[in-house]
């Protein structure tokens, strides 16, 4: 078991953020987790993360329960991927101590690694691509390639579970596709990470995504595996908007249907 979460509520500043939550996700499952703003997703993540404690129930994440474990330990062995990372890094820094930043779980690089971090660093960097930035400012980067930066630097301690926020947010359509390429890669990877992928748009879903969580007022409004569960009907219900969702190699697209009684 990845993780397991049994009636999980969370409750902030006298708010109820996240209730009743249960979910679970195995080994050789990739999940996606599909919402709209407010709907509680990234407080999710954060909660799986160990930087949100529940207000109650049970959370197991690679076999660690919380209120059992050191959960500073336990970020140790996620490779966690936000935008919100991405605007705290130094302005100075280089692509590679971005990624190099990663062994150490810092914002920055305060340590000086050794010869054999650096060649794994260079290699991550070689799989996504930009090999020629190593020496680059990460602040002069694109977006995509920043994206990009950050999910090797989140690899680079071999995770055993990979959580992308949305990974995909603010780029254009060649930036997203090849990004969403990568994911797609790393879902297919034999031995490769779990991959909890956020979005709020079903058409991110790529093919590797085994599963998906819908997400809605802070409660799970469905889950299971994606032909299951990304049908128009459930979706026309999520969304509470006539909608039809169409399957084309792999991919889910979602459209509108006019409203006729308007």
């Amino acid at each position: 078991m990845v993780l397991k979460l049994k009636d999980v509520t969370l409750i902030r500043e006298k708010k109820q953020i996240l209730k009743n939550i249960n979910w679970e996700a195995k080994k050789g499952e990739h999940w996606a987790v599909l919402g709209l703003n407010g709907a509680g997703k990234t407080t999710l993540l954060n909660l799986l993360c160990g930087y949100y404690y529940p207000s109650k129930g049970e959370v197991e994440v690679l076999g660690k329960k919380f209120g059992r474990y050191d959960l500073r330990e336990l970020r140790r062995e996620l490779g966690f991927v936000s935008s919100s990372l991405q605007e705290k890094l130094y302005v100075n820094e280089t692509t590679l101590e971005v990624v190099l930043s990663g062994f150490f779980a810092t914002i920055g690089l305060f340590d000086v690694p050794g010869e054999m971090e650096a060649e794994k660093a260079k290699l991550l960097l070689k799989k996504f691509k930009l090999e020629k930035l190593v020496s680059s400012k990460y602040q002069t980067l694109s977006q995509g390639e920043k994206q990009k930066v950050l999910i090797a630097r989140a690899l680079i301690n071999n995770p055993q579970l990979l959580i992308l926020d949305e990974p995909a947010a603010g780029l254009d359509l060649l930036a997203r596709e090849e990004l969403l390429a990568d994911v797609d890669s790393l879902c297919r990877e034999e031995n490769g990470p779990t991959v909890i992928f956020v979005t709020h748009h079903p058409e991110e879903i790529v093919a590797g995504i085994t599963h998906v969580l819908f997400l809605k007022n802070g409660v799970v409004y469905a889950a299971g595996p994606k032909n299951e569960v990304l049908t128009s009907e459930l979706l026309t219900d999520f969304y509470d908007l006539p909608v039809k969702i169409e399957r084309q190699e792999g991919r889910y697209w979602l459209k509108v249907i006019k409203n006729l009684d308007k």
